[in-house]
């Protein structure tokens, strides 16, 4: 039977020949991450009996999402996973790290063939290193720490290609919001999400992730980017780990196979109140905003940061729009130190806060209000994100939109500038 390489993953981990979709395995995994909105795993881990995960090596406690603690009750929790990794010997990611999904890459821990489980949707950002990596729920992962591995259901591959060349303004994230309006927020449900075609093989690293974060939007349970030279020189550049690169059998059969020509793709933005309400920012612009967050594991990296740099350089934000930047690692933070795009942001008038996800997921950082309009590079925008508010609104755009809007006050193109 004809294989993905995502099948070959799972196959090698569950200690077999071949895998077929919809078969149900237990397979061996090689990192796991919990984050400060779980703590309910430690709690899960010690009702099943749990004494000693089973490679402490292996496991990573994130304390990103609401970091530094916003209240004495997130103080808590923090407290409590400090002392369980302290006790179980794991590694502790502390509040001044940043983002565990952009940590990972930087430590060369996102490799060709691994399989990577973290209590997050967004796990399947490190596809993009050509990684089987998934979010499993907190007693999942409780289940995980005991013996380190975990059941699964073999999903089928779809594909996406994208090819043509993106344009000037256009960014990954636009692709992903294009792609999100032709096919929707379902059609990946329990799939893998392949990536592939000339737009894609374009793309740094950094720009792949964002494509491969936005399917979980797509519903995938996973994503893939075949590994090339600019995968591989990455990973090699951060560690001399080895890593296994699976290549998909000629013969293997996608379930579905969508083809999109971006060469004439204008600046997207998804509308309140679906990520999938995708229009050409073009065709909306004027709207006021009161708030810009460029940040998150989607929209909060170097590059992210460069471009905005860019387009603000010189320049202030309007007096009644807010500009909250939130990097994505304290790496970024150095690099953007270093390079000069912190400086601007400063003087520019952005409000620069610690590592971390921020105003993302609503906790700190940035909170909008009610009635409030905010644009966003983060990646969702239902009822009630950053900040709980039902009756705020989130657009979500490409940092380079997102830093023209921050200069006018009204959502902009920033080929119009």
């Amino acid at each position: 039977m004809a294989m993905h390489a995502v099948h070959k993953i799972l196959a090698a981990a569950a200690g077999k020949e071949q895998v077929r979709p919809g078969e149900i395995i237990t397979a061996k995994v090689d990192l796991v991450g919990i984050n400060d909105v779980y703590q309910i795993v430690v709690t899960s881990f010690h009702e099943m009996l749990g004494t000693r995960v089973w490679d402490p090596t292996r496991v990573y406690v994130f304390l990103d999402h609401n970091a530094p603690a916003s209240d004495l009750k997130v103080a808590e929790v923090h407290k409590l996973f400090r002392e369980f990794a302290e006790e179980q010997g794991c590694h502790l990611i502390d509040i001044n790290e940043g983002i565990g999904h952009n940590l990972l890459p930087e430590w060369g821990m996102a490799k060709p063939g691994s399989i990577i489980v973290i209590t997050d949707s967004h796990t399947p950002i490190h596809g993009a290193y050509g990684a089987f990596a998934t979010g499993l729920g907190a007693t999942d992962i409780a289940a995980v720490l005991m013996d380190g591995s975990t059941w699964l259901k073999v999903p089928e591959v779809i594909n996406v290609r994208l090819n043509g060349k993106l344009q000037d303004g256009v960014m990954a994230k636009d692709a992903a919001l294009y792609v999100l309006g032709k096919l929707g927020t379902e059609f990946g449900t329990y799939k893998v999400i392949e990536f592939s075609g000339s737009v894609v093989e374009a793309l740094s690293m950094e720009e792949r992730t964002v494509i491969t974060v936005m399917a979980t939007e797509m519903g995938a349970k996973a994503t893939y980017i075949k590994p090339d030279k600019t995968t591989i020189d990455d990973v090699k550049s951060r560690t001399d780990q080895p890593f296994t690169i699976h290549v998909s059998d000629q013969d293997f059969q996608y379930e579905a196979e969508y083809e999109y020509d971006l060469t004439n793709l204008k600046p997207q933005v998804a509308i309140p109140h679906s990520v999938d309400n995708a229009r050409d920012v073009e065709a909306v612009a004027g709207i006021p905003i009161n708030q810009v967050f460029i940040g998150s594991c989607t929209g909060g990296k170097v590059y992210d940061i460069e471009v905005a740099a860019k387009i603000l350089a010189g320049k202030k934000i309007v007096p009644n729009t807010r500009l909250v930047v939130t990097m994505a690692t304290k790496d970024i933070i150095k690099q953007s130190i270093e390079k000069g795009y912190y400086k601007i942001l400063i003087e520019a008038g952005a409000t620069i806060t610690s590592p971390g996800c921020g105003a993302c997921s609503g906790l700190l950082g940035g909170i909008v209000a009610a009635q409030e309009r905010c644009v966003s590079t983060a990646n969702r925008n239902f009822p009630g994100r950053m900040g709980g508010s039902l009756e705020a609104e989130v657009y979500l755009t490409s940092p380079l939109t997102a830093a023209a809007t921050a200069l006018t006050g009204k959502l902009t193109c920033p080929n119009q500038l």
